[in-house]
């Protein structure tokens, strides 16, 4: 039953994405792709806790047929996935002239994404993975949000494809190495391969499968791609894509790189994590538009995991099975949170675009002038990425110290420094992460101001409160839902890990000996602990009335538009802190007529610098200019020079053919 779900759910699709290709029949391509969605929801909950049966596709490649099964973590991934991919797809692009092409980009990042989940062999795998890259890309260029949507999708797609180009030569050392194309043997590879090769394979992947995550330098690239595309393309680009892209990053390393160097690999995965946690983080704050933000944020959330996944390599090469399994559990579940409450805000800023003609976080006060269950859903949501009780951001993110503070274990003093640094740098993060949603929600959503045009429809109001209810409903039934990653854990780790994570209501880090919450009674008891500070507001407004009056601004009448706190006045303080990783630049352009005193027009800009861009994609891009520059002589449209070039080709291919072997 679960497959044959998960085949209605390609189908529906494919339907979907042809549908919109004939630009007829939108409404019933949208519908197509939610139902996929919903049908892919429902097989991943049914296969759970066991994975999928293993089916033969009718597809080949060197004659060796295409294996599908989804283990059971990539069931859990790819359910939680889909759920803001389902109503991302219902609702579709708030631009209506892009709704075709943003559909057909739609359904090729959902089957991409399916078959990077299901896909057991090597070839099959690559193809899936370009279909879902290409897929992000056709849904931002369909849609047309963005004047020129051409350069950051260019800059993306690039990025991917050095990702890729990694992720082919690293299998095709694992295919050398067993001779086989399927999972298995990459494994069997990769068990064969010196120490330092393995360790060179594991590199290889962490920057193939990086460049989806946003590990750094990739991360880069998210917010010019996300900020080009509307909250319905972020959903699904932060939900399921990332998901099926760290399946496929834990996948690798844990089964194709097993040799004696996966614990140096463990140390160099950690460090990635933590650094690209950090420096995403820090960016995701100074962000100034709905859709950037939360992109940084995307690449902070996936390096924290990614981090996590780290600190399990280091745990089993060191035959700690349980705090292996500890460390790969925590990952699976602060992405699960993460693409609910992601999808919330994403589709919140849709919303916002909605009402106020613009993405930007300023004062609207939608908040309270819209639905009450919209700032709720919205409010859960921002709660959870900002690692507030009682949320599921909360639950994962303190999962995810635990298990870093559990490096006393490890043999060496190394793992132990790299552990406790780690441990150091993502509690910089968490820091970061809040003031940064207190800040989106804060401004974006509660900001008193008259930026509202508009009005948020039933459809996205529906939508994040539903998601962002998930949010909370993941959090209070942690210790319900762990019981389906246990099959999982026993079957890759040997131990059941995650049936250790809790003790009845309370969730704990293997043992209660060491620490535990419970978020489920955190909901029962925090609206009680409430109910004493509302009651001393009430008497206190009973007996001192609220007096209103105008702030202080230096003596004169305040202007509300230029005293308010924006999303940059918010952060300036960090910018100035942190002036260094920054390096903020002001720009500032006069326009004269006749003398230099007459301006007639005056250019104010403020930015921070990106850290990789400058020194190592400009470069980049300068080489391939030059290159294409010196090349160009060859398209000068002579017919005979064409003739002898395919002339040339020939004879070389006739030479080659009588190369003795």
């Amino acid at each position: 039953m679960p497959n044959e779900l998960l085949a209605l759910a390609a189908i529906l699709w494919g339907a979907g994405g042809v549908l919109a290709l004939t630009g007829r029949g939108l409404g019933v391509a949208r519908v197509a792709l939610g139902l996929g969605a919903l049908s892919g929801i429902a097989g991943a909950i049914l296969a759970l806790p066991g994975g999928t049966a293993p089916v033969i596709l009718p597809l080949a490649m060197a004659g060796e047929r295409f294996g599908f099964h989804i283990a059971p973590e990539g069931l859990w991934l790819m359910g939680f996935g889909l759920a803001p991919a389902a109503l991302a797809c219902w609702l579709a692009t708030p631009i209506q002239a892009g709704r075709a092409g943003w559909l057909v980009g739609a359904a090729f990042s959902l089957l991409g994404a399916l078959g990077v989940f299901g896909m057991q062999n090597a070839g099959g795998f690559l193809i899936a993975w370009e279909v879902m890259s290409l897929g992000g890309a056709v849904m931002i260029l369909g849609e047309r949000v963005s004047l020129s949507p051409g350069a950051p999708v260019l800059f993306m797609l690039g990025l991917l494809e050095v990702g890729a180009v990694a992720l082919l030569i690293a299998f095709l050392v694992l295919v050398t190495a067993s001779g086989d194309l399927s999972f298995t043997g990459l494994a069997a590879g990769g068990a064969a391969l010196p120490g330092w090769v393995g360790i060179v394979v594991g590199v290889l992947l962490v920057i193939g499968f990086g460049a989806k995550l946003g590990l750094l330098p990739f991360y880069e690239w998210f917010p010019a791609a996300y900020g080009a595309g509307s909250g319905a393309s972020g959903a699904i680009l932060s939900g399921v894509v990332l998901n099926a892209a760290f399946f496929a990053l834990a996948r690798g390393v844990l089964d194709w790189v097993a040799g004696p160097g996966a614990y140096g690999l463990g140390i160099f995965i950690v460090i990635a994590g933590v650094l690209s946690a950090i420096l995403a983080v820090l960016y995701a704050f100074q962000q100034d538009d709905w859709r950037s933000l939360l992109s940084f944020s995307s690449a902070e959330n996936a390096a924290i995991a990614v981090a996590t996944l780290g600190a399990s390599l280091m745990f089993r090469a060191s035959g700690l099975a349980a705090l292996a399994g500890l460390a790969w559990t925590v990952a699976l579940l602060h992405l699960a949170g993460h693409a609910l409450a992601k999808g919330t805000l994403f589709l919140t800023a849709d919303g916002v675009h909605a009402a106020t003609g613009r993405y930007e976080i300023r004062h609207s006060l939608l908040a309270r002038r819209t639905a009450f269950v919209f700032g709720a859903g919205a409010l859960f949501a921002a709660m959870s990425l900002a690692a507030m009780p009682p949320q599921a951001g909360f639950v994962s993110e303190w999962f995810v110290f635990q298990t870093v503070f559990q490096g006393f274990h490890l043999p060496g003093m190394g793992g132990r420094l790299v552990l406790a640094l780690a441990g150091a740098g993502l509690a910089l993060t968490a820091a970061v992460a809040f003031a940064t949603f207190v800040k989106l929600f804060g401004i974006g959503l509660l900001g008193a101001g008259n930026h509202v045009a508009g009005r948020i429809g039933a459809g996205v109001v529906a939508s994040v409160a539903v998601l962002g209810g998930c949010v909370l409903v993941l959090a209070v039934g942690m210790p319900l839902w762990l019981s389906a990653l246990v099959e999982a854990a026993m079957g890759r780790f040997g131990v059941a890990a995650p049936a250790l994570m809790h003790d009845g209501p309370l969730l704990v880090p293997l043992t209660a000996h060491f620490a535990f919450i419970s978020p489920t009674l955190l909901v029962v008891v925090m609206p009680l602990l409430a109910l004493l500070p509302i009651v001393l507001l009430l008497a206190a407004r009973i007996a001192h009335p609220v007096r209103r009056a105008p702030v202080w601004y230096g003596g004169s009448a305040p202007d509300i538009a230029r005293t308010a706190t924006t999303a940059l006045t918010f952060s300036n303080a960090l910018r100035t802190f942190y002036s260094f990783v920054y390096r903020p630049r002001v720009e500032t352009k006069r326009e004269t007529v006749g003398r230099e005193y007459f301006i007639t027009r005056l250019r104010f800009s403020h930015e921070v610098a990106p850290v990789f861009g400058p020194w190592l994609f400009a470069p980049a891009v300068r080489l391939v200019r030059s290159v294409s520059a010196r090349l160009r002589g060859l398209q000068s449209g002579h017919l005979n020079f064409y003739l002898g070039l395919i002339g040339l080709l020939l004879v070389i291919i006739l030479a080659l053919t009588f190369v003795p072997r």
